[in-house]
């Protein structure tokens, strides 16, 4: 995780900023910069959102977006992937996708890249949570396993293969187990 040395910036300030690549997020009054992603989150993140929007996207449920900056609760984070409800995506005047998006993720996944920081990662989900999120998510491809957070719940831990993955109720059709997960690291 790099860390850009700066005066200190207001959350607006921040936002009229250039985007960075990889992308940065504001928190508690801080840039960082997120790391690039490498092969296996990239795969994950790649195929992950297209299977839920596959399920959900198509009956107008909800929509996952990757790398979406979320700007909320005075942060600006960019989950690996943002599944909003459908009635709840930002939109201009012409019905389209807005460009800004000034809410939380119904859904929030994070993918742990190698040199990540679990503790950060884990501070945006719960940032998420106490924003309205329904659900987070967080992959460790390295440990095959997923974190999985919802409000006033204790986390759970899942990394037996054969294990359903747990998704919010808005996304109940949407089957995949820690085996079909992992298992497109291998194809």
């Amino acid at each position: 995780m790099v860390q850009i040395p700066a005066k200190t910036l207001t959350l607006e300030e921040f936002l009229k900023l250039p985007e960075t690549e990889p992308a940065s997020e504001y928190i508690d009054g801080r840039i960082v910069q997120k790391p690039m992603p490498q092969g296996e989150h990239s795969v994950i993140q790649t195929e992950l959102a297209p299977a839920i929007n596959l399920v959900v996207k198509q009956k107008k449920i909800a929509r996952a977006f990757s790398e979406l900056r979320c700007t909320f609760g005075g942060r600006s984070i960019v989950p690996d992937i943002s599944v909003f409800l459908w009635d709840r995506i930002p939109r201009k005047e012409n019905s389209g996708v807005a460009n800004v998006f000034s809410i939380a993720p119904d859904w929030t996944i994070e993918i742990l890249s190698p040199e990540q920081s679990q503790t950060k990662v884990t501070k945006n989900i719960l940032h998420c949570l106490k924003h309205g999120t329904q659900m987070g998510w967080l992959i460790d491809p390295q440990e095959q396993s997923v974190f999985v957070y919802l409000p006033d719940r204790a986390t759970t831990f899942y990394d037996e293969p054969g294990k359903s993955l747990p998704v919010p109720e808005f996304a109940k059709d949407f089957h995949l187990t820690v085996e079909g997960l992992f298992g497109w690291l291998l194809e």
